[in-house]
């Protein structure tokens, strides 16, 4: 959920604050008390389920309930409040994190995901007029490896042993995604100004992301992985251990989709020849990840699309329509960033129950609808 263009801050006030609000979370034990009050966590974490909870500490990262809610707790902002440090949180507080899945995704207690990244069914065009007016196509997805904890809650040992461990699997990627990786520690001004250029560097400073315990140690086991055409990157210990992404100029999907991918496998392929270790997956939740918004497939499929009749009718009636197609708007300066011209940023709404075949498709469709009715 990041902007394509962030840039590389690293605040020392940032990770004191950091750890003031994470370590204040366990002052909590007697009577809890959340100030997202609309949020998710706050419809389903009672005092009764807390007090069940609030002692276990997961074997994995040593991640706790006080921990997993922390944002709720300090923010009143949130809808959905929650993070998971490790594969154990999703198991040990299944009693707050189904309900909250299930209510988040509109999915039932017994559903079943199904991931499906056969570029071959992508069988749905753009139209040509749609085309003529799309700038760039990008889609992500997020990966975690099994036996490390999530950013949320990973260990310091263990995100430096991730890190080690991919830098010997990019080395094994060959053709179109062969490519370097640039740890952020010592970075060299002129590699990072060329990153920051290219719109590659992800940053600290999220005050989510720092009380979620995201930005610890920053940064320090975090780095960025491109191929030689800029076209697939992979963020290393972001917000998830792996952010994989494919991406170009024009309206190409099929083909975005296709490099992405390729370059999933071909990691995965690379990381369990390295480890013996394959990414965490659930039959439920599909791929896991830290922000349970992101079961399922991760993925985020998007094109910047320049649409300057429904600019004039304004954003709320984008919003309105999108809502309609299963897509949402945001502006090109990503989700917190607004929009400055005629140009938004379309992509899927939904993450879990859906293939990402299907949601790519639908997306394809969503755009056609949109160029069409842009009058």
């Amino acid at each position: 959920m990041r902007a394509y263009c962030q840039l590389l801050q690293i605040s020392a006030l940032a990770v004191a604050t950091n750890k003031v609000n994470r370590n204040s979370i366990k002052r909590i034990n007697m009577s809890l008390e959340i100030k997202s009050k609309h949020s998710l966590v706050a419809k389903h974490v009672t005092q009764e389920v807390y007090d069940k909870l609030k002692d276990h500490v997961t074997e994995n990262s040593k991640f706790t309930l006080d921990k997993a809610i922390a944002c709720a707790v300090q923010f009143d902002n949130q809808h959905c409040g929650i993070y998971a440090g490790d594969g154990d949180s999703y198991k040990d507080f299944a009693a707050v994190f189904d309900p909250i899945i299930q209510e988040y995704h509109g999915i039932k207690a017994d559903a079943l995901h199904t991931s499906d990244m056969d570029s071959s069914k992508i069988t749905e065009k753009m139209d040509e007029g749609a085309k003529s007016k799309v700038k760039s196509t990008r889609i992500r997805v997020g990966r975690n490896l099994e036996g490390f904890g999530l950013s949320p809650g990973i260990l310091k040992e263990h995100r430096v042993e991730f890190e080690a461990l991919m830098k010997k699997a990019f080395e094994g990627l060959t053709g179109d995604l062969a490519g370097t990786y640039y740890p952020l520690t010592g970075m060299d001004e002129k590699v990072r100004q060329q990153l920051v250029d290219d719109h590659f560097l992800f940053m600290s400073g999220d005050k989510n992301l720092e009380v979620a315990g995201m930005e610890r140690d920053w940064p320090e086991g975090r780095g960025i992985f491109h191929n030689k055409d800029k076209t697939f990157l992979v963020w290393v210990n972001e917000e998830d251990q792996l952010r994989i992404i494919s991406m170009e100029q024009g309206a190409d999907v099929k083909g975005v989709f296709d490099r992405l991918a390729r370059g999933i496998a071909a990691v995965e392929a690379s990381v369990q020849k390295e480890s013996g270790k394959a990414f965490m997956k659930d039959p439920r939740y599909g791929y896991i990840h830290s922000c349970p918004t992101n079961l399922g497939t991760g993925m985020r499929a998007s094109v910047h699309v320049t649409l300057p009749g429904w600019h004039k009718k304004g954003i709320k009636a984008l919003q309105a329509r999108c809502e309609e197609l299963a897509v949402q708007p945001r502006g090109t300066r990503g989700e917190s960033g607004g929009h400055i011209d005629d140009t938004y940023d379309i992509s899927n709404k939904h993450r879990l129950g859906y293939s990402e075949v299907e949601l790519v498709q639908n997306m394809i469709k969503a755009v056609n609808a949109l160029y069409k009715e842009d009058a």
